[in-house]
């Protein structure tokens, strides 16, 4: 995984709740055996017409959020069943960061597992950054190291996560390279272990 330390992006507005990760990404889709590929699927039914067609009337397919790379939402995001494949479909179409005022729980642990820094901002931050990024395109800067969102004007806002997520957003980790940073120690084990 990438190490996210501060990340400046363009932010698509999506002024929904209760997003669940059927909708993120629908099941007929999760038969790929890696996690790539499934970024053109995401908001499939959303995105598309039967025919596969896109829906104009739907704003990811607008071309001022093409190289959006946050992505702000009402609360309740990734509700749903718990397929790890709605991360991988959002980091895999783009998306390094995810802004709303709650998530469901074993989303937000997707993520951080995944790359993606889920950031959690109150009901009235998270309209005011929609608000923004439906009127024009829209940058902000989401600093992780020191936990503030912020754009280039008068917004500016705290959150929080917690350490042990933090640490491997920050260093790019995953569980397995967590597990590897205590190599030395496994190693002491499984020899003393021999030995006996």
């Amino acid at each position: 995984m990438e190490p996210i330390r501060t990340h400046k992006g363009i932010v698509y507005p999506l002024n929904r709740a209760n997003i669940d990760t059927d909708q993120i990404i629908p099941k007929q889709f999760l038969k790929r055996i890696s996690r790539q590929g499934f970024g053109q699927f995401l908001f499939y039914n959303w995105r598309f017409h039967n025919d596969g067609e896109p829906r104009k009337e739907f704003s990811l397919n607008d071309q001022k959020y093409k190289n959006a790379s946050i992505l702000v939402a009402g609360e309740n995001f990734g509700c749903g069943s718990s397929r790890e494949h709605a991360p991988w479909a959002l980091q895999d179409f783009g998306f390094k960061v995810i802004i709303a005022p709650s998530f469901a729980d074993i989303f937000y642990n997707n993520c951080t597992k995944n790359g993606i820094l889920p950031v959690r901002l109150t009901e009235e931050q998270t309209e005011k950054l929609i608000n923004n990024a439906e009127s024009s395109t829209y940058s902000i800067t989401v600093d992780l190291e020191n936990k503030v969102v912020y754009d280039s004007e008068d917004f500016k806002a705290t959150f929080d996560l917690p350490d042990y997520q933090r640490e491997m957003l920050l260093n790019g980790w995953d569980e397995i390279a967590v597990t590897l940073t205590h190599d030395d120690k496994i190693t002491q084990f499984e020899e003393q272990r021999i030995l006996k």
